[in-house]
């Protein structure tokens, strides 16, 4: 049997990927296909795309999974227990209606998303479970609680830097899980991170301001994601680390928050809560 082939799962929930031909998309098909927990409800891809109509298993090479690449999320997700959606804001705000009214688990691991998008998942939220990260990976998560401890112990003469990389092709900076780490540092000061925030410097800028959360992103290659959270106080630096290798690690978390999330009520949520760190 092909990796691509999905086998008889039984009455397990079924999974909706979005932006079924990108890397994430696939490498979550993938994972769904080859586990007996979860089945693949659905693949959608935007109207126009050469995959629409297509078996999702023989467009990713493989053999066939006996799920065809649609256009029509309305129909889609509404046959699903849960929507996992790596995508782009406008996108996931749609999204989040169609599950809601599926009342289905939405797993968002899309980033970028400003104050608007997010007003439209929390109105989604009232009718079902909303799952969101910058980062689904287990250890990035424990990260934001090392660094929210960290920054809670040391004073604001200790220098706060994210420092994040990530292949060339990603759109957006800095990243969601580096936002996420500067919320989980600006938690750990007692403050909000907008307050906080100093965004990537250019040009003549003058000392740095005490208290400030820095943010600095490097694009290159293909490096699926590094981030780095530097203390730096006078005579001493701290540097918390997290290094991805391997892209599989945010569709695994991703599939365990649509798994967590069956038996939860409406409202936000995000991995501390699925990973029992809260």
């Amino acid at each position: 049997m092909s990796d691509f082939q999905q086998t008889d799962t039984g009455e397990v929930p079924g999974i909706v990927v979005t932006g079924a031909s990108g890397r994430m998309g696939q490498m979550l098909i993938r994972l769904i296909l080859t586990d007996d927990r979860v089945r693949l409800a659905g693949a959608l891809e935007r109207d126009g795309h050469a995959w629409i109509g297509r078996d999702i298993g023989e467009a990713m090479g493989g053999q066939p999974a006996g799920v065809l690449v649609s256009d029509d999320p309305v129909t889609t997700i509404a046959r699903a227990q849960a929507v996992i959606d790596f995508t782009a804001p406008t996108a996931t705000a749609g999204f989040a209606e169609l599950t809601a009214q599926a009342r289905a688990v939405h797993v968002v691991g899309t980033t970028g998303l400003d104050a608007e998008d997010l007003a439209k998942l929390s109105a989604a939220a009232r009718h079902a479970p909303i799952i969101r990260a910058g980062n689904m990976s287990l250890g990035v998560n424990l990260l934001a609680g090392l660094t929210r401890k960290v920054a809670a112990a040391l004073g604001e003469d200790w220098d706060i830097e994210i420092v994040e990389a990530h292949h060339r092709m990603k759109v957006d900076a800095p990243s969601g899980t580096a936002l996420m780490l500067g919320q989980a540092a600006a938690e750990g000061r007692g403050a909000a991170l907008d307050d906080l925030r100093t965004p990537a410097r250019e040009g003549i800028t003058g000392a740095r301001e005490a208290g400030r959360i820095g943010f600095s992103a490097v694009r290159g290659g293909d490096i699926v994601g590094e981030h780095d959270v530097i203390f730096a106080g006078t005579g001493e630096r701290l540097i918390l680390r997290h290094v991805a290798t391997d892209r599989a690690i945010f569709a695994r978390g991703a599939i365990r928050a649509a798994l967590w999330g069956q038996d939860k009520d409406p409202g936000e949520y995000d991995m501390a809560d699925v990973l029992g760190l809260t």
